[in-house]
């Protein structure tokens, strides 16, 4: 039996970036649930990909790989992750809190009948039961919850745990069955997907974000001339997008992503609750606005009161010096 079992998560036949971090905390908790940690993949190709996951300590892979598992639904996904469960009887079930997970987990929960813990910031075990911590109010306080079901689902913000490196070792592989995954109520055909090397802003360690303080569109270079020499990538707060200066895959906040990179610059960006929302767990916060008063200071480890079109070209040469 697995104290712990972890869905890992895949994209164009790797590792996601959040994968390393779910198994490190998965390792950390099996000890004090008195077991060991089995994952699954699921997806066409996923076998490939046992042996990687194994790298990282697991004791047991489960595979599901067939036609119909190439693209991502719901309900293609969740009959192998039941099989799975059933299985391994976990006492903790963990996903990564990414666009998946976020689908997957509460129809495993629902299917088993299991307690739900969502985008955690913390996970240990506390008298026999599954103890978080995990923003509540649009990130305005941290609410501390227990469960104590047989079976537990909780999904883990990424970016906030650290991930642990493949210390070798091999694990068991077993093929599950997926003969009754064809009968599916709706199939996911084809993705249309805008072509982009651009790293998702959920996984990114460095953000630069631009709000209403640039006033146009034809600014948006001094965010990106920030973020290249940081080696970051670029966000947006609601009003940007809003504009349509941006696209909505770059918004930042309660009806856009929540990040929690090692560093996110805010260029004006006032800090309304539904931005901080998105972004307030974010390791260290630098913002740079010409308001004092703004609210995104409140939650700053740096700020700078001042004009961003003065401020971001001399900031980006003096860190382009520093990672030459």
């Amino acid at each position: 039996m697995a104290a712990v079992l972890v869905f890992v998560e895949t994209q164009d036949g790797s590792l996601k970036k959040s994968a390393p971090e779910v198994l490190g905390q998965a390792a950390q908790l099996a000890g004090d649930l008195g077991g060991g940690v089995d994952a699954v993949l699921v997806g066409q190709g996923a076998g490939a990909l046992a042996e990687s996951v194994g790298n990282f300590g697991v004791d047991k892979v489960y595979v599901a790989e067939a036609d119909s598992l190439a693209n991502f639904s719901i309900e293609a996904f969740t009959k192998p992750l039941l099989k799975a469960v059933a299985a391994a009887t976990p006492k903790l079930v963990l996903f990564a809190a990414s666009v998946n997970g976020k689908d997957l987990a509460p129809a495993v929960a629902a299917a088993t009948g299991s307690a739900i813990l969502t985008d955690v910031t913390e996970i240990g075990v506390k008298d026999g039961a599954i103890s978080v911590t995990k923003p509540v109010y649009a990130g305005k306080a941290l609410a501390e919850v227990s469960a104590s079901s047989d079976t537990v689902v909780a999904t883990l913000r990424p970016n906030v745990f650290e991930p642990v490196e493949p210390a070798g070792g091999s694990a068991t592989v077993e093929s599950l069955d997926t003969s009754d995954i064809g009968d599916l109520r709706a199939t996911v055909k084809e993705v249309l997907a805008k072509a982009s090397e651009k790293l998702d802003l959920t996984e990114a360690d460095v953000i630069v974000a631009g709000g209403r303080g640039l006033k146009g569109p034809e600014n948006w270079h001094l965010i990106e001339q920030l973020a290249e020499a940081v080696g970051g990538v670029t966000g947006a707060s609601r009003a940007v997008v809003d504009a349509g200066w941006r696209p909505h895959d770059e918004q930042v906040g309660q009806t856009g992503k929540t990040v929690s990179p090692k560093l996110y610059i805010a260029v004006g960006v006032s800090g309304a609750i539904q931005h901080l929302a998105g972004m307030r767990t974010s390791k260290c916060i630098v913002a740079i606005n010409t308001d004092a008063e703004a609210p995104i200071f409140k939650v700053a480890d740096y700020g700078i009161v001042g004009d961003a079109f003065e401020v971001c070209p001399v900031l980006a040469e003096e860190l382009a010096k520093l990672r030459a």
